[in-house]
């Protein structure tokens, strides 16, 4: 039996975002994440910096807006 973990639907609030505001999303699936993460701000036309991080114990990805 293969254990699988299905990730929430993600909205990200590029738009609203001022430079140096940040978001976290906790999730099992960072490579995947930070892909999905980079072709949505491309989308947005905004510069994101995104990395693996934790949060009150959640693994998860950090996404800072940078322009």
């Amino acid at each position: 039996m293969t254990l699988r973990v299905l990730e929430p639907e993600w909205i990200f609030p590029f738009e609203g975002m001022e430079v140096g505001d940040s978001f976290f999303i906790p999730t099992l699936k960072i490579p995947e994440m930070l892909y999905v993460i980079d072709c949505r701000a491309k989308v947005a036309k905004v510069k994101v910096k995104a990395y693996a991080s934790s949060k009150e114990g959640h693994l998860g990805v950090r996404v800072w807006r940078v322009g």
